[in-house]
């Protein structure tokens, strides 16, 4: 049972940890099973298809490794994880030991992941910070910080939007605008459509920690333009798994019928959930 959105944290890492452990792993994460714990599996395995739709945070987190790793090789010294979770990014990705990755989280999930990882080396430079992103002063003035510390960074926020209001991520959207050097902020989205099958299918379960699934604009990515953010790319849940062969049962009767339908059902349906790249204006 969710008793707390940390515990969402949790539940993506048994998803990890079940990808890890396949012959053919698109990614290895050899600590997702230490954090996610017992308590991780208990969420997975009392969640309506708990495990039948693993497929979409596989696939979310290797899209996201990949998209990573092309942004520093194009110039990030700097990757922001806002509210981190249990991430292991720079622990289990072949990163350059000159890339500084910080953390951002509430204090007791960053505890917890720090404590439980202690020991391990990680790949590049790497730094914690305990903050409560909902406190807009500090987020502000962290922000400012880090921007100042930066000639170029990516921040990244996985699996954090969709528990944000509207009028909290235009919050976001415009500190994160405000620090100059912030140059990418890679997100993950979903579309209104998306949004009503996740409240039918775990709504009950995330409120009782909560945690409710809040934010899906209808607009899409250009929610995010009159806050100083473009996209630069976008990546269809639905083709990468295709790509890499991970996608759930039935997934080429979607793909057949998207054939028949109309441009523009084709696109809807392209974006009903991406990760996507974007780029200050």
């Amino acid at each position: 049972m969710i008793t707390h959105i940390s515990d969402t944290a949790r539940w993506v890492a048994i998803y990890r940890a079940m990808e890890t452990e396949r012959p053919d792993a698109i990614f290895r994460d050899p600590f997702a099973r230490r954090l996610a714990g017992a308590k991780g599996e208990e969420i997975v395995a009392t969640i309506k298809r708990g495990r039948q739709m693993a497929w979409s945070m596989i696939v979310r987190t290797a899209v996201f490794d990949e998209i990573i790793l092309a942004r520093v090789a194009a110039g990030a010294d700097l990757v922001v994880n806002l509210a981190a979770g249990l991430d292991t990014r720079p622990w289990r990705m072949a990163l350059p030991p000159s890339l500084r990755w910080v953390d951002v989280d509430l204090p007791d999930i960053l505890g917890y992941k720090t404590e439980a990882l202690r020991g391990e080396k990680t790949a590049c430079r790497y730094e914690a910070v305990a903050a409560d992103l909902t406190d807009a002063a500090a987020r502000a003035a962290l922000f400012k910080r880090l921007g100042s510390e930066s000639r170029q960074a990516l921040v990244v926020t996985e699996g954090l939007l969709i528990y944000l209001t509207a009028g909290q991520v235009e919050a976001l959207a415009r500190d994160l605008h405000a620090a100059a050097r912030f140059r990418w902020w890679l997100i993950d989205i979903a579309s209104p459509r998306l949004l009503k099958w996740m409240l039918r299918t775990w709504g009950k379960n995330v409120k009782a920690g909560n945690a409710p699934f809040l934010f899906a604009p209808a607009e899409g990515t250009g929610f995010f333009r009159p806050h100083g953010w473009r996209e630069a790319e976008f990546h269809g849940a639905g083709e990468e798994a295709h790509r890499l062969k991970r996608e759930m049962s039935m997934m080429w009767l979607w793909r057949f019928l998207g054939r028949l339908s109309s441009a523009k059902r084709r696109e809807e349906f392209r974006r009903f959930a991406g990760s996507v790249l974007l780029e200050r204006e």
